[in-house]
């Protein structure tokens, strides 16, 4: 009985310590600056469609002291990464090109059921933890796609672990007016910069930054 409350206990306190850990880097998060000076690793998010349009346009305001440039894009994508290395060619020269194209699973397919997405978003989550781990990048942007979910929560866990601060940046869709996505919903809380282009949302959530149209 005895060796029992004192697992429970020691389970609390480990609950207790991933929480305040948790607490700390999400309220810290916005004070850290990547790279001071030097190169900033990135993991860029793209989803296919619209969203890996709308990450590219985000990427060229990028300067190449954003580098190495790591997208992951899901493994039912068929169109990002030939819209990412035409990217790529195009903006930066052969020097400069220092990037890579990972997959992973995707977390939702469009109309699967929610039941089945958190089936599908642990898996994802399964190849999201090692592939951060090893990347260890200074930050992520996304914008949007599912795929996304489980690779922030991947950078979170190193900062919570004390491993790597990853900062976390979120750009709501051009397309949401009134209401946020569902991944901006989920992210909302855990991201260190939550952009959106809309008034509207602003003044729902007032931890967002509203600076107009971005892309």
């Amino acid at each position: 009985m005895a060796f029992l409350v004192g697992a429970v206990l020691a389970l609390l306190l480990l609950c207790l310590s991933f929480i305040i850990r948790l607490y700390y880097v999400v309220k810290t998060g916005s004070s850290y600056k990547p790279g001071t000076g030097g190169p900033v690793a990135v993991l860029v998010v793209a989803g296919s469609g619209g969203h890996t349009t709308e990450i590219l346009r985000l990427m060229e305001c990028l300067s190449a002291a954003y580098s190495p440039r790591h997208y992951v894009i899901a493994d039912t994508d068929g169109m990002s990464e030939e819209k990412i290395c035409t990217f790529e060619n195009s903006k930066h020269s052969d020097s400069e090109s220092q990037f890579t194209i990972c997959r992973i699973p995707r977390s939702r397919e469009v109309h699967q059921s929610w039941n089945s997405s958190v089936l599908s978003t642990l898996d994802a989550l399964r190849y999201s933890l090692p592939l951060v781990f090893r990347l260890r990048p200074d930050m992520v942007l996304c914008n949007g796609p599912g795929t996304c979910v489980p690779l922030c929560v991947a950078g979170l866990l190193l900062g919570i672990l004390g491993m790597k601060k990853v900062l976390i940046v979120y750009v709501e869709s051009i397309c949401r007016v009134e209401t946020l996505s569902l991944t901006g919903k989920i992210l909302y809380p855990i991201s260190d910069y939550f952009f959106v282009q809309w008034s509207t949302l602003r003044d729902k959530y007032p931890k967002s930054i509203f600076l107009g149209r971005i892309v």
